[in-house]
């Protein structure tokens, strides 16, 4: 193929341009190893690879006002930053992956996306963005990550995702959302993680999830919710795993879990459960299901009133004993006689009278 190659567009010491590149480059990391020299601590690292340049950027490394031409990775972290350079990406048109957390940004232009229509990967973790302009991602089509966790959002308004065709990554964690506004995911078909958790939530509108219809991955924990209704769920087939530890639920509807037939990992932590409905469970953790549950659920640190009106409950955790998480934290607030008891051993005592009488009919 050397052959093919126009005279032209050789290095006058006859090598190909792009090799000519990547030796010039290993000379200037080399070298100065060799003769002892201290690499410039304000130069980002670049790396080569045949896709293109990764180029990473720490402190006391100074912020880049030029990128390479192929640059398809880009990091440029713990920096104090409220804003970023005029046209800071123009000319790297095949960026993918945007990273920089721990910064200080208060705000992004409306256009500063636009020279990176191929980017895949934004993450504004650690900003202080309080809001997004409407525009921003008018070019991500191709944007299927998107982290803007732990900024200072109070509020959300759709328009603000508006043009994320292909989103299926969004995390929203760490913020101080008190409400989501109806519609927010209806256009996010292909979204599999939302992480909500940690924000100031205390309800969730009953149409946010009838957008995304292949969600593997809910995260609500950490927020003010104080009870899971029937249907929020319910277009999702393919759910895996539910986080909804650390919040106010005091109520969870019979019919909450309907439709929920794949959950590997439950977690309904640390809330102000007393009691459960009739056949909350009859969609999870069923032994021969399609899926049983199998990386565990955690009920503890609930105010469980340990009575017959868990009986549900009670046949539902022997079933799934080996399944469950803090057995020793899941226990009973009232009443008076198995108070301080773990939740397990009082189902097990219920159980075992009904074990026996099956077996005397068998006999």
């Amino acid at each position: 193929m050397s052959s093919c190659i126009p005279e032209q567009n050789q290095s006058p010491g006859g090598l190909d341009p792009h090799l000519s590149r990547i030796l010039f480059l290993l000379l200037l990391i080399v070298a100065p190893s060799a003769q002892g020299v201290v690499p410039n601590p304000e130069a980002c690292q670049v790396f080569q690879s045949d896709n293109g340049s990764s180029v990473n950027c720490h402190p006391p490394a100074k912020v880049p006002l030029r990128l390479p031409a192929d640059t398809i990775f880009l990091s440029v972290e713990s920096f104090n930053l409220t804003q970023l350079p005029p046209h800071f990406l123009q000319g790297v048109s095949n960026l993918q992956e945007l990273h920089l957390s721990s910064n200080g940004l208060e705000s992004l232009a409306d256009k500063f996306l636009l020279p990176v229509p191929q980017l895949k990967v934004l993450d504004l973790t650690r900003n202080a963005l309080s809001r997004l302009p409407a525009g921003l991602f008018q070019v991500s089509a191709a944007l299927h990550t998107l982290v803007l966790k732990e900024n200072q959002l109070q509020g959300l308004e759709a328009s603000w995702l508006r043009g994320l065709k292909a989103l299926g990554h969004l995390d929203l964690s760490g913020n101080r959302l008190r409400t989501l506004p109806p519609g927010l995911l209806s256009n996010f078909t292909n979204l599999r993680v939302l992480d909500l958790g940690y924000n100031q939530l205390e309800t969730l509108p009953p149409d946010l999830l009838k957008g995304p219809l292949k969600l593997e991955r809910l995260h609500l924990e950490g927020n003010r919710l104080r009870a899971l209704e029937k249907g929020l769920l319910a277009p999702q087939p393919n759910l895996r795993r539910l986080f909804l530890s650390d919040n106010q639920l005091a109520a969870v509807a019979a019919g909450a879990f309907q439709g929920v037939k794949q959950l590997d990992m439950l977690d309904l932590s640390n809330n102000s459960l007393t009691s459960v409905p009739k056949g909350l469970w009859a969609s999870v953790g069923q032994p021969g299901a399609a899926r049983d549950m199998t990386d565990g659920f955690d009920i503890s640190g609930n105010p469980w009133v340990c009575d017959q009106n868990l009986d549900d409950l009670y046949q539902w955790l022997v079933a799934n004993k080996d399944k469950m998480f803090f057995s020793n934290a899941t226990r009973c607030a009232e009443p008076a006689a198995v108070k301080g008891h773990t939740l397990l051993a009082v189902a097990m005592s219920r159980a075992k009278p009904e074990a026996g009488a099956e077996a005397g009919v068998a006999a």
